[in-house]
């Protein structure tokens, strides 16, 4: 019996896992899940989000973990004793299919498969979640296209008045839409032609991405899918030959700030697998492993991104038009800024808005996050905020490479699905119906090869069949060791085959039409034409800049700095004030999850902050970075790293122009606790 980590604070279950912890019937895979858990629970039982603090009134982020130097001990200096805890050889437990990420991607993947293998119910399928429940990490707009969820549930589908197999309160069918474009002066708008691409009225619906993934990972478990939230993944685990993918390692929980193992460490454990499935999202820290690993982008242009930022408001009943949707252009971003914002009217009276900016923006001195402050500003917008109360926020990286940017799908081993593997349609920002499509891609191929092997058998029934238990002096492991790899190059073929592919193809050139040294407005003019008649069909494919977001940022010395209104605490916020919103949480004692060469932040400053001025604090949606006046230093600044605050968007790890920020998981269960994004 495997115990499934729960989100909840209750002591009662606390109690139970430290009783379950003592029996002496657990295998070491049980003892290290259970005992995972419960450090999730104890972290879980605190009430305040310790990054952010109250002084006078007024709310300011916790620098606790502020280092300019590592104090992390290096291992060599480490203790015999925590040295060897450190390499303790991990618990393994050994399943089919291991899916890291319960997103929509990942969530499909696993129900498609428990729903072909309905009959005999031979494959063990666990899905791994950072998230302290599932949906904790999910934020975006969202307008769902049915037709990926209508296939994953055939009968619900049809069975469903609504016209999405989903439940009635969870979404909100697209009544009404507008595309305006923006103007400084007088908040001013001009109504903009809407694309085909774009159009949404009486076929899509609006949704929270947080509780539509929530109601995957209960229809999941229906299916006999093993769930578990609140388990960090950090390491990919590789044969003897270091070419095969054999499965995944858990981060080790109980690591101190000094980087010495504290009183509760609990190594980390594995998941053996025959396939590893990675849906951990957009620029996920394993998917980076992969592609580095196995040089899945050598036949692919480098991907581009842009970061959301999101809020979601009660407004009064008299401005709320439910099923509204309205998507802006233009102000308040420059033309050299790809970017737009959108307004969704869903549920009771509430109103998701949000600013979308691609992240290959090229001026060090803009800020995502005050753009989106200063949008809220416009009449457009504010018309319909004002005497309303903002209850959530949120912010999260978005995949904006579309076609030319997915890239090889596979490795032996494993396999990319959704946003690991880049699936968003740009133009119809849109991303969430092909992550779900490619999820039951990869599951139909996976199934095809897997079912015809022999089931896997636990540690227990190996031990019963080879050994008698009371004599038994040794575990005994079943291995993976001697099976074939499995490289599944049919889910390609199946990609290739399938409509995600048509969708994305026809779209590849719009994005990029706007990286023209004329802007955004001749990417306007060329989208509308691609869209409306080319539709995709021309001789030609459009391609992104090479190295990266990161690397096309210029020099601060050739732009001038932003003054950014300040916020008025009614429309719009400081961050601290917006961070408070996430229910973000990472314990004080905790090692630092971002990570830059030998943790020398020192080095890291004196090495960006001469020539790009601060832009880590500026791109950074939650005042994770920060660099303080200090005279001592030779260039003045001192770099800080609030790791605490971290919302877990990814943008330092793609944006930052020095390239030496790592974004690496932190422990299971911490970061936002997103629940209606």
């Amino acid at each position: 019996m495997i115990l499934r980590t729960l989100k909840n604070k209750q002591r009662t279950q606390i109690k139970y896992i430290k009783t379950l912890l003592k029996t002496n019937k657990s295998t070491p895979f049980y003892r290290a899940l259970t005992s995972c858990t419960l450090n999730c629970l104890n972290k879980e039982s605190h009430h305040a989000i310790s990054s952010i603090g109250i002084k006078n009134g007024v709310k300011t982020f916790s620098t606790k973990s502020y280092l300019s130097k590592s104090s992390e001990t290096p291992f060599n200096k480490l203790t015999p004793e925590q040295q060897e805890l450190l390499i303790e050889e991990r618990a393994v437990d050994l399943v089919d299919v291991c899916i890291v990420g319960g997103g929509p991607a990942g969530l499909a993947t696993a129900i498609k498969l428990k729903q072909l293998d309905a009959e005999t119910q031979k494959l063990r399928v666990v899905v791994l979640e950072k998230a302290s429940d599932f949906g904790g990490h999910s934020v975006s707009g969202v307008i769902l296209e049915p037709k990926a969820l209508k296939e994953l549930f055939p009968e619900e589908a049809n069975n469903n008045a609504t016209g999405i197999p989903l439940p009635e309160h969870l979404v909100t069918k697209v009544q009404h839409e507008q595309l305006r474009y923006l103007l400084d002066s007088f908040g001013a708008s001009i109504p903009v032609p809407e694309p085909p691409q774009m159009v949404n009225k009486g076929k899509n619906f609006i949704a929270s991405l947080s509780q539509v993934t929530k109601y995957l990972s209960e229809k999941a478990e229906e299916l006999g899918v093993e769930t578990y939230p609140g388990i960090s993944v950090s390491e990919l685990i590789y044969d003897k030959s270091g070419e095969k993918v054999i499965g995944v390692a858990t981060r080790d929980m109980g690591i101190g700030k000094n980087g010495e193992p504290k009183d509760s460490f609990e190594r980390g454990m594995e998941f053996h697998a025959r396939q590893v499935v990675l849906a951990e999202g957009c620029h996920g820290s394993l998917t980076k492993q992969a592609i580095k690993k196995f040089d899945l982008r050598s036949k692919c242009d480098q991907q581009s991104y842009g970061l959301g930022v999101k809020e979601v408001w009660e407004v009064s009943p008299e401005k709320f038009k439910k099923g509204f949707i309205a998507h802006t252009m233009g102000y308040p971003l420059t033309n050299d800024v790809y970017g737009g914002g959108f307004m969704y009217h869903f549920g009771e009276n509430l109103v998701a808005v949000g600013l979308v900016v691609g992240l290959d923006y090229k001026n060090p001195y803009v800020s995502p996050y005050k753009e989106f402050q200063k949008m809220k500003q416009h009449s457009y917008y504010k018309s319909v905020l004002e005497g309303g109360k903002c209850i959530a926020y949120g912010a999260r990286a978005l995949n904006e490479g579309g076609f030319q940017a997915v890239p090889k799908l596979y490795f032996p081993g494993g396999l990319l699905v959704g946003a690991s593997a880049g699936f968003m349609n740009v133009p119809k920002i849109k991303g969430t119906h092909t992550a779900i499509k490619s999820g039951m891609l990869a599951a139909e191929e996976i199934y095809k090869v897997i079912s015809k092997l022999p089931q896997l058998k636990t540690e227990d029934e190996e031990v019963e069949e080879e050994v008698d238990n009371s004599a038994a002096s040794e575990e005994v492991i079943y291995s993976l060791d001697n099976e074939p790899t499995i490289t599944l190059t049919s889910y390609e073929s199946a990609f290739k085959n399938s409509w995600i592919y048509k969708e994305l193809y026809e779209v590849r050139n719009i994005r990029p039409s706007f990286n023209t040294g004329i802007g955004c407005y001749l990417g306007m003019c060329y989208s509308g034409l691609d869209a409306l008649i080319l539709k995709g069909r021309t001789p030609w494919t459009f391609h992104f800049h090479k190295g990266g977001d990161g690397k096309i940022t210029k020099l601060a010395k050739e732009y001038s700095p932003i003054n950014y209104p300040k916020p008025d605490g009614k429309i719009s916020f400081d961050i601290a004030t917006s961070v408070s919103r996430t229910g973000t949480y990472h314990a004080e004692d905790e090692r630092c999850h971002l990570r830059v060469p030998d943790q020398d932040l020192q080095k890291h400053a004196e090495i960006s902050y001469p020539k790009y001025k601060g832009i880590e604090q500026k791109f950074c949606p939650a005042g994770v970075y920060e660099y303080v006046e200090d005279p001592e230093s030779p260039i003045g600044v001192k770099f800080q790293i609030n790791s605490q605050n971290c919302i877990h968007c990814k943008t330092c790890d793609i944006k930052v122009p020095t390239q030496d920020i790592n974004w690496e998981v932190p422990e299971g269960g911490d970061g936002p606790k997103y629940t209606i994004t």
